[in-house]
């Protein structure tokens, strides 16, 4: 098992206020818009840099959504800014209707995603936005897994030529990706190549894969862990290469488990290679209030779950 070691850690919300800020230098088209959470959405730095490029709609997400497809008719780049359940449950027919059917090049940045806003709880928390997004003909589905990789994301996605949901969280989590590392929408990153199961991973779960494989390590289980950031369009080369090699795979995200990322995996394999498939995801309910350490141990998302999850899926391969 390859060794990954961080020397800090830093929430991935402020990987795309990093992000966005350099965007903004890159290219004078690129403009943000917020719905009341600047602080949240980590966009200051960019405020402060280009004030003149910045819309506080208020907490109006659904006109923030109608502005933004606006803009881009006069050729501007608009990153709107929300909480995900904000970002999608509440804004879906604008999402459906004014951007994505019209295909404008919206780029819809998405903070507290999943369960790990925590103390908030359900009304705040979103588990069915992956499944939510991907169905929109169109859109890109991005998950970055650190504060590095949401940067490169956000700096990537403004190059892109159409609709974006870009997802990131609350929590601070290590930081164990390159600082300087290109991002490829699109292209899975190969974490630890093995032999006997394949874990496919995204968002906050990739760290716990990776725990999680190190101690398969010990356990004499030789895993390969697959970052997949980009869920739409999925990198069905990378799943079904490395499945032909394991024969059984598992899946890791901070989602429902009914149509995530898992689903989308599940989906190309029944299509291409039936094999048998785990899920490590939220079981088809809504979160609660909780620390996210608490809730992700609670729902079954951390790398001791990982590692049972294996376990099963090994015992049906054989």
């Amino acid at each position: 098992m390859k060794k990954y070691t961080y020397t800090d850690k830093k929430d991935t919300r402020s990987g795309f206020g990093a992000g966005l800020l350099e965007a903004g230098k890159r290219n004078d088209k690129v403009v943000a818009l917020c719905a009341d959470l600047i602080g949240s959405l980590k966009m200051a730095d960019f405020i402060k840099e280009f004030p003149e490029r910045f819309f506080q709609t208020g907490i109006a997400e659904a006109n923030m959504m109608g502005i933004a497809a606006g803009l881009t008719i006069g050729g501007k780049i608009p990153f709107t800014g929300t909480f995900a359940n904000f970002s999608t449950g509440r804004v879906y027919d604008q999402i459906r209707q004014s951007i994505a059917y019209s295909d404008k090049n919206v780029k819809i940045c998405a903070s507290h995603a999943g369960l790990t806003l925590g103390e908030d709880g359900a009304t705040h928390q979103i588990l069915e936005d992956i499944g939510l997004m991907k169905m929109l003909p169109g859109m890109t589905v991005i998950n970055p897994c650190d504060y590095n990789q949401t940067k490169a994301a956000t700096i990537a996605i403004a190059e892109h030529e159409g609709p974006v949901y870009l997802r990131f969280g609350r929590p601070v989590v290590p930081i164990f990706t390159d600082a300087d590392q290109k991002f490829e929408i699109g292209k899975a990153w190969m974490v630890n190549e093995g032999a006997d199961v394949s874990i496919f991973a995204t968002g906050h779960l990739v760290w716990e894969a990776i725990q999680a494989g190190e101690q398969l390590a010990e356990m004499g289980i030789d895993a390969e862990i697959i970052n997949i950031h980009t869920i739409k369009p999925l990198d069905a080369e990378a799943v079904l290469k490395s499945v032909a090699k394991t024969g059984c795979v598992v899946t890791a995200e901070e989602h429902n488990r009914l149509g995530g990322l898992g689903d989308s995996i599940a989906q190309l394999l029944a299509v291409n290679n039936p094999t048998p498939q785990e899920y490590v995801a939220v079981n088809d309910s809504f979160g609660e209030s909780g620390t996210p350490a608490q809730l992700m141990t609670k729902y079954g998302l951390d790398a001791k779950h990982i590692v049972e999850a294996v376990q099963r899926v090994m015992k049906r391969k054989k």
